[in-house]
């Protein structure tokens, strides 16, 4: 199991999740090697370098897919349609594929304009942001903009990324995240070598181009066809990265940006998995101690105490497994992603308090259905989309780094430093490019978009997945960073019912009003 975590989609699902965990107790992607897009301009001519406003003609030139219109159908309450990029943008007459895409449009009937969405991942499939605009965005900026959602390439309907069965998918998940055994060590490794061994077999050559900077040049051609001049867009974690990847490409081309639960561009991955596992840990922590503070905690009566109650729990389950109804074994893997997944929303907190009661109390079901909503596992036992799959080959193309198996446990004491409870967990995910057969000759950008316009980064004070401290950082890396701050729990910061933070940004997104730098909400 690679422990990259990930933070997208919760919002669409949360009230009728956590009714269920409380109440009941218990277009396609095809790689095209022929024709051109339809033209009508905007074409860049040279090659794209760090800090440019152009990108790469290449052997045929991208004049032509620059030149497309995007053509809309009608699809329920949405629109959508698809998008023609070059698979390599080195040579892009070579080959090329369609991006899936989905408008929300603006309620009032009159959008000043497109607003480009990206939920995270890496691996979040964008369309559904536009689907459920509702649950991410308020009413005024769906009142002022059209929502316009697009699945990266190798994601969703973006002629995905494929490398495991869903069979072998419930293995992956289930997995212990920390092996300590050699009999579980080498389980690991195999594991590994059949996930890479498997996009190899069940993918496309695109594989080796669904990196950050690929996505990001794919967002300057969705631009041009969306006939703007400039982009304005909303990138939510993983977002966060490919919004000020795309600034550094083309910061001329931005137009107004908010990147929500920022990602420090700038940070090593084994400095990120660090920040992260901390994170976590005072995620739980923050977590615990709301229990402990209204009296009678399952937990314990302190902090502490529920906190250990909670590893040894992990412990025991890594063990001997629980029962989780339907012929289903909840194993380490399962409870893993099952406590973290209530994190990302303080209004699942419940939802965990009923899910870890049932555990301790020897009934797995209610954490294997967080865990399956984490893993967007349906009932069936299909997963919804690909992006468990997605996001470690995307984060392999954008950095390779990785450490063997038998190098881990010199990283335990830096990782249970930063967290007790999950550090080991966050040690081993330092080996998820372990194996990997992909490279990316994107090369390693220094983001600072020196030249772009105003750019509104936003950090929570108690933000599990994308740490505070990590908006901060991007902030000043950005030479047009305006940091807003908000002091709270949970994955993200607009529209969590901080009304000083919405504000913030319907003031930007729709009048173009600058936050004040350093607003904390």
């Amino acid at each position: 199991m690679r422990t990259e975590m990930r933070g997208h989609c919760v919002r669409r699902s949360i009230v009728a999740m956590a009714a269920a965990l409380l109440i009941s107790g218990g277009l396609s992607g095809c790689m095209d090697t022929g024709g051109s897009p339809s033209a009508t301009s905007d074409a860049p001519s040279s090659s794209p370098t760090s800090g440019s406003s152009t990108t790469g003609s290449g052997a045929g030139g991208l004049g032509a897919y620059y030149h497309q219109r995007i053509r809309w159908s009608s699809c329920g309450p949405d629109r959508c349609a698809s998008l023609r990029v070059p698979v390599d943008y080195a040579h892009p007459a070579r080959a090329s594929i369609r991006l899936a895409l989905k408008e929300t449009p603006a309620t009032s009937g009159h959008a000043q304009g497109a607003l480009v969405v990206n939920p995270g991942g890496p691996g979040a499939p964008g369309t559904d942001m536009a689907t459920y605009a509702s649950d991410y965005f308020a009413a005024p900026l769906r009142a002022a903009y059209d929502i316009v959602g697009f699945d990266p390439r190798g994601t969703g309907h973006s002629d995905p990324v494929d490398c495991l069965t869903d069979r072998q998918l419930d293995k992956y998940v289930a997995e212990d995240p920390a092996p300590t055994t050699a009999a579980e060590i080498k389980e690991y490794a195999a594991e590994s070598r059949t996930f890479w061994r498997g996009c190899e077999q069940r993918s496309d050559d695109l594989v080796s181009h669904v990196g950050t900077v690929d996505a990001a040049r794919d967002m300057d051609v969705l631009r041009a066809a969306l006939g703007q001049r400039r982009i304005d867009y909303f990138g939510f974690s993983y977002g966060t990265k490919l919004g000020a990847t795309y600034a550094e490409l083309f910061p001329k081309k931005v137009g107004r940006m908010v990147l929500d639960g920022a990602i420090d561009v700038a940070l090593s991955t084994r400095m990120s998995d660090l920040h992260q596992a901390a994170g976590f840990q005072t995620a739980l922590r923050s977590y615990v101690q709301n229990c402990v503070a209204g009296g009678d905690c399952f937990l314990g009566s302190t902090v502490q105490a529920g906190l250990e109650r909670i590893g040894s729990l992990l412990t025991s389950i890594q063990e001997r497994p629980l029962p989780a109804g339907g012929g289903r074994t909840l194993r380490a893997g399962n409870a893993f992603y099952g406590i973290i997944m209530p994190l990302y929303a303080r209004s699942l907190w419940p939802a965990l308090d009923a899910s870890l009661q049932a555990a301790i109390k020897g009934d797995g079901s209610k954490l294997m259905m967080l865990s399956d909503e984490y893993t967007e596992r349906s009932g069936s036992g299909s997963y919804a989309d690909n992006s468990l799959e997605a996001i470690g080959v995307i984060n392999c193309l954008d950095d390779p780094w990785s450490i063997a198996p038998s190098r881990v446990p010199k990283q335990y004491a830096a990782f249970t430093k930063a967290s007790p409870t999950f550090g080991k967990v966050f040690a081993w995910g330092l080996t998820a490019c372990w194996g990997d057969p992909f490279h990316s000759d994107a090369g390693h950008l220094r983001i600072d978009a020196a030249g772009a316009a105003p750019i509104v980064v936003i950090g929570t004070t108690r933000d599990p997945a994308t740490p505070y401290e990590e908006a901060v950082a991007l902030s000043r890396e950005l030479d047009s960073g305006v940091l807003v701050s908000r002091d709270g729990d949970g994955h993200t910061g607009y529209n969590r019912g901080n009304a000083c933070v919405d504000d913030a940004v319907h003031a930007y997104l729709i009048h173009g009003q600058v936050p004040q730098d350093g607003l904390r909400c």
